[in-house]
């Protein structure tokens, strides 16, 4: 068990929170395998509290498995107060603040990673959150803004003065972006300065390297991001391995595919047929990479616009690597 303030969470394995991917179709298929907390996509507070269609669908946790957290972005504390306590109202078990995000678009806003830069406006919106809801805020940040300035401790100890209850560190600086290595070291910096939980995030994909973060940083619960696209098995072999010191088998192709089905069926159901076919296709070059002919499914599938002819694509593949003959040319062009 792991626990976020009053909430428990049943493992130390936790889906990071990624725009574009972690909406309540794949939340569910996390879940589902093995991960003990998952996330929402950032939500802007400030569309939030406008109330903005778009945004308020993204707040939906209806039926979802808890505990479920909602990670908000913004630079006005009064705002992102106000946002909270809206998300709470709606369900969030926890209220995530964003200072990682690293994107022209919300850095120039002083949002996201942008608030490495100002830690008096990041300790005012942590204040503010804290003061705002009775559920758990946690913090999700970056090493720093760039290779001069990686102040993660600063940020780290003044967020738990503030009343922050985890912090989780992704050490690498806006600037790398995604690129790069992932400073571990400085997760293990972290947590010889604070005494809250601290929560490791990036370049784990796999087991070991899930094991391996935790042993080098002495970190409380790993958080796994783009290691669990396509690959939300991670999370069940990942936790067995700690478990039993065993490294369970890779899924099969059937597996992978059989998942990759039950996302797209639920990501129907949640967005519509033609909003969620076209969605799915980053997820479904993700669980069909490496398998024979992904090139040319993947191909076929950036065509499809409907569940049925994802669905015949997806059979296709099937049958091919069932019967371990592609020379039936349904995709060899």
């Amino acid at each position: 068990m792991f626990e976020i303030g009053s909430v428990s969470i049943e493992n130390r394995l936790l889906a990071a929170p990624m725009a574009g991917f972690t909406d309540k179709a794949f939340r569910i298929i996390l879940k589902n395998h093995g991960a003990g907390l998952v996330a929402t996509e950032m939500i802007s507070a400030q569309a939030l509290v406008y109330g903005q269609e778009k945004t308020m669908f993204m707040l939906d946790l209806s039926g979802e498995e808890p505990p479920v957290a909602v990670q908000l972005f913004g630079s006005e504390p009064r705002i992102i107060a106000q946002a909270a306590r809206i998300a709470a109202d709606r369900g969030a078990h926890i209220i995530d603040i964003n200072m990682g995000c690293p994107t022209p678009k919300i850095v120039k806003n002083g949002e996201g990673a942008a608030l490495m830069r100002d830690p008096n406006r990041a300790v005012r919106i942590v204040e503010a959150v804290v003061k705002a809801v009775s559920v758990p805020v946690t913090v999700k940040m970056r090493s720093g803004w760039d290779e001069n300035s990686i102040n993660c401790c600063q940020i780290a100890v003044l967020a738990e003065a503030a009343g922050a209850q985890v912090v989780t560190v992704h050490p690498r600086t806006r600037e790398q972006l995604f690129s790069g290595k992932a400073d571990w070291s400085l997760i293990r910096a972290v947590k010889q300065v604070v005494k809250i939980p601290v929560i490791g995030n990036g370049d784990v994909t796999s087991p070991q390297k899930a094991r391996q973060m935790l042993e080098e940083t002495g970190c409380d619960a790993v958080m796994i991001g783009r290691g669990c696209l396509g690959n939300p098995f991670i999370f069940r072999r990942t936790r067995q391995y700690l478990e039993t010191g065993e490294i369970p088998p890779e899924p099969t192709a059937e597996e992978r595919i059989n998942v990759a089905r039950q996302h797209l069926v639920l990501a129907c159901r949640f967005k519509g047929e033609t909003k969620a076919v076209l969605e799915m296709r980053k997820h479904l070059g993700w669980y069909i990479k490496g398998l024979p002919h992904a090139t040319a499914v993947r191909a076929r599938m950036n065509q499809a616009r409907t569940l049925s002819e994802i669905e015949a694509i997806l059979e296709s593949l099937s049958r091919i690597i069932n019967q371990g003959d592609g020379s039936c040319g349904l995709f060899s062009k």
